[in-house]
């Protein structure tokens, strides 16, 4: 799949991008993708279902379903930006059990699965262990539709930008959390996200050793639209300080 998107950047034009919302684009590239995950881990796991972003499978299993991205971070993608993935989660009932997500630029795999550490390209991988917020350096993504928080988010991107050692937007939430859990970014937070944008990374973060929450300190953050995420040793002043902002 890296291959055949790699690929098709190389050709690719802005007469093939559709929009399925403001700032919300797509293009064949994001559907061929999904169609060869969802055909490949049919193959795998045939009686699970699927929650992927483009709906080219809409079969729900009854006790496993994939949540899949087939490219995460298409804006990147259609302008050329070297920052997109695939981000692919097995959930068993409510519960996440295997994550993978693929940065195609880097060639970088990070995964894990239930029981196991996280793992890049086979090497064991952990969060940082940054203590406090005023040392480490923050990942977070801009609204680009739902600017129902925009005060909240502007006054919390002002207090990080003068307390830590700076913030990232890559513009690919899964390579944000996969940078989290290898220890390049020490936190990531981020609001009206879907359960495909995060559910391999969160998952990966916390077999890391790290933490996920929601922006309550809660574990609605596959399908609740709000993360927060990062190593544990600042994690409670992370989260405070998101809480503080976010009331």
């Amino acid at each position: 799949m890296g291959i055949f998107i790699k690929s098709e950047r190389v050709k690719f034009s802005s007469d093939k991008i559709e929009v399925k919302g403001k700032n919300d684009f797509v293009s064949y590239v994001d559907k061929t993708s999904e169609k060869l995950l969802v055909a490949k881990l049919s193959l795998l796991l045939p009686e699970a279902g699927f929650i992927a972003e483009e709906g080219t499978s809409t079969k729900k299993g009854n006790l496993y379903n994939w949540i899949i991205d087939p490219l995460d971070g298409t804006t990147n993608f259609i302008h050329g930006i070297p920052c997109f993935s695939i981000s692919i989660a097995l959930m068993r009932n409510q519960e996440i059990v295997l994550g993978v997500i693929y940065e195609i630029n880097f060639d970088e795999c990070f995964y894990a699965w239930e029981g196991s550490n996280s793992f890049l390209n086979g090497k064991e991988i952990n969060v940082s262990s940054t203590s406090k917020v005023s040392d480490s350096l923050l990942a977070t993504g801009f609204p680009y539709y739902d600017y129902g928080r925009m005060d909240e988010y502007i006054e919390l991107f002002k207090y990080f930008m003068k307390h830590t050692h700076g913030l990232r937007r890559l513009g690919s939430a899964a390579t944000d959390l996969a940078y989290v859990a290898c220890g390049r970014f020490d936190g990531f937070y981020e609001y009206s996200l879907q359960s495909w944008d995060v559910a391999a990374g969160a998952f990966i973060v916390q077999q890391a050793g790290g933490k996920v929450t929601d922006f309550k300190g809660g574990e609605n953050y596959i399908f609740g639209k709000e993360i927060v995420a990062g190593n544990n040793a600042f994690f409670d002043e992370f989260l405070g300080t998101v809480k503080d902002h976010f009331k």
